[in-house]
């Protein structure tokens, strides 16, 4: 029989549980009788799979600055047992997927003490737009990053950083899942009662900031369009909030919960007015022309500016490398700003063609990578595994 394939796997969080095992599911297919032992930090699905723990990843779950602050010297002891854990593991391939500030740290303190052992990183960190320093200082200690999105690999070259491989994006393979139906495109084609979905977001802060302008924009588009019905997925835990939120509005969207029903309002939708993030993407392949919003702290705004060098933070834009979506930042994202170019892109005209046009093309570069990001991930990881052992 021959010997195990040795895999270690730092995940900090549910989205990077969710790639790493689809990564883990294919790599099996991909080794076929071979044995596969796992060790590393993951959520419940990941041990499962079969991970052996170094401790829970419930300890290094931690997002916004306060709570890191105050967690700040379990992580750092976190940080220390994982690379202790996989250096004594002794792994074939190292796997850091998402959390850059953790894994990546995790990933530096490996090298440092076992060279040998070849490291991927899944899911680029946003270096294209800020902090670009970190493209190079990455460029030591990672041997591969598996990026997500089409313009990353000609990023990282210019900025020094990491071979990087596109690998696809985990959206590709839900597109089924995005797009309408027969029945489901009638109604989304429904000129005389169109129906508008409405995302401020998943986090409370994107919430505070957005609901107000975006709730005096569904006022100004239900006068306009006296038809139109508007829809509002919302992820569980904010459900209460964005309810309160939403009790002031003069027109008040259905609050829909869970992935179903976000689905459903996706395939039926004719138009989106959202905040900025990965649902423009989402969007973008569902083929729901959109118009996207972003407001924070006028603190953490003069940050970005300062920080963002970039004509666009919309992931459609970023990929055709021109301006489809409109997008309003901060003072700009008025009620009468977004109602205007949501009626524009709900009416048949110039405006909704050419973001469908767009999104068309979104689609044809997001798939030159293949239909499936795992199984690509998996490849290009072993061919790193391969290349170090030589």
């Amino acid at each position: 029989m021959s010997a195990p394939f040795r895999l270690a796997v730092i995940a900090g969080e549910a989205s990077g549980d969710a790639l790493a095992l689809r990564f883990i599911e294919n790599l099996r297919q991909r080794l076929g009788d071979r044995p596969l032992l796992i060790t590393g930090v993951g959520g419940e699905d990941l041990i499962a799979a079969g991970l052996v723990p170094l401790f829970a990843q419930a300890d290094i779950a931690v997002m916004g600055f306060g709570p890191v602050i105050a967690r700040l010297p379990l992580l750092l002891r976190r940080m220390e047992d994982a690379a202790r854990g996989v250096v004594a593991f002794a792994p074939d391939l190292l796997l850091t997927v998402d959390a850059p500030d953790f894994c990546l740290r995790v990933a530096r303190k490996v090298r440092a003490r076992a060279p040998d052992i070849p490291i991927a990183h899944w899911v680029c960190p946003s270096v294209w737009a800020w902090r670009s320093g970190r493209a190079r200082r990455m460029a030591p200690y990672v041997d591969r990053i598996l990026a997500l999105l089409p313009f990353e690999p000609a990023a990282l070259e210019r900025l020094h950083g990491p071979g990087t491989t596109y690998v696809g994006h985990p959206l590709i393979e839900r597109l089924a899942e995005l797009r309408p139906t027969a029945v489901e495109t009638a109604i989304r084609n429904d000129d005389a009662s169109p129906l508008v979905l409405v995302l401020p977001g998943s986090r409370r802060s994107e919430i505070r900031h957005l609901m107000p302008a975006f709730g005096d924009a569904v006022s100004r588009i239900a006068a306009a369009r006296p038809g139109t019905r508007f829809v509002l997925p919302a992820v569980a835990h904010l459900k209460d909030d964005i309810a309160q939120a939403t009790s002031s509005w003069a027109v008040k969207p259905d609050i829909v919960v869970g992935e179903a029903g976000k689905l459903a309002a996706f395939r039926t939708a004719r138009a989106a007015l959202a905040a900025s993030g990965t649902v423009t993407l989402e969007l973008a392949l569902a083929q729901v022309p959109t118009v996207a919003a972003y407001r924070g702290a006028g603190w953490e705004a003069a940050i970005a500016r300062r920080l963002i060098k970039l004509p666009s933070v919309i992931l459609p834009n970023l990929i055709l490398g021109r301006s489809v979506v409109p997008e309003f930042i901060q003072d700009d994202a008025t009620p009468d700003a977004l109602s205007r170019e949501l009626l524009a892109v709900l009416a048949n005209g110039p405006a909704r063609q050419s973001q469908l046009d767009g999104f068309g093309e979104v689609e044809t570069i997001m798939k030159t990578a293949g239909a499936s990001p795992a199984a690509n991930a998996v490849e290009a990881a072993l061919a790193l595994v391969e290349h170090r052992s030589r």
